[in-house]
């Protein structure tokens, strides 16, 4: 059974489409990197995960349970990070976590004890009385990845995630996700449009104008640069979304395979 079942997902807004005809599945345990250009669809099929959006056409399936027909069955398997945070700044960690679990209709021993277990996994626990402002923002996310484990979930959902950290930061996160699939057997879907989030080990889908338009482990792509340049064309690069770090690789290669930046969409040329 896979952990995360998308089944010719398509949404509209009106008359643009932001996501078509999309299929892809994630296998329990798998670090699952999301990787496309802003108004690439990432926000909407989040939204549709997470029932902020109604499906239209289509079917979303969590370890089995579709979210059309079984909502909250499938919903129970799901935690969420959204891109902008959501925790109370004045509140403490423990509080916020309390407040978390009580939502969820957790008895209190229950929910300290599993906030207990959550702090110490996140190294969080010398922590706990801070108020969430006194916090830097790679401890504000560890804060949140607690908040949405504390039900126990078998899927973690984190929508641009290192959004605002500095990259000592992101790096530090990433790692810690991996970890969390590699040692608890948690299901990750990670959004992203940054280039050097990837790992060669990550499963990859790539998302352009609401379409998959590739998909496979990371390492498959070669140089992912050339790759995603080459599928999203200059909305890639005109965006910024291939770092600094990474342009000049990017601009040598290109030069050696043929492409082109005035004509993204064509393949290299014999």
């Amino acid at each position: 059974m896979n952990a995360l079942q998308v089944s010719g997902v398509g949404f509209t807004y009106g008359a643009r489409q932001a996501l078509n005809d999309l299929a892809f599945e994630l296998a329990p345990g798998r670090f699952g990197a999301l990787l496309g250009p802003n108004g690439a669809g990432k926000s909407t099929l989040i939204a549709l995960l997470t029932r902020l959006f109604e499906l239209q056409q289509g079917d979303i399936q969590i370890f089995g349970h579709s979210l059309r027909d079984e909502p909250r069955q499938a919903l129970r398997q799901l935690g969420v990070v959204f891109q902008q945070s959501t925790l109370d700044l004045d509140l403490s960690v423990q509080q916020n976590l309390a407040y978390h679990a009580a939502l969820h209709g957790m008895p209190r021993r229950e929910a300290q004890a599993r906030i207990d277990e959550e702090l110490l996994r996140q190294d969080l626990a010398e922590r706990r009385h801070d108020k969430v402002r006194t916090l830097n923002g790679g401890h504000r996310r560890r804060v949140e990845i607690s908040r949405a484990l504390l039900h126990q979930p078998r899927l973690l959902l984190l929508d641009e995630a290192s959004a605002g950290l500095d990259p000592a930061s992101r790096l530090a996160l990433g790692r810690h996700v991996r970890n969390l699939c590699r040692e608890q057997g948690l299901c990750v879907l990670w959004t992203t449009h940054l280039l050097d989030e990837i790992e060669s080990s990550d499963d990859l889908l790539i998302l352009h104008r609401g379409e998959r338009v590739a998909s496979g482990k990371a390492a498959e792509f070669g140089d992912l640069a050339t790759s995603f340049a080459r599928l999203t064309g200059d909305e890639a690069l005109g965006r910024g979304h291939v770092r600094e770090a990474i342009r000049p690789n990017l601009d040598t290669q290109a030069r050696r395979s043929g492409f082109s930046r005035e004509h993204p969409a064509e393949e290299p040329q014999p």
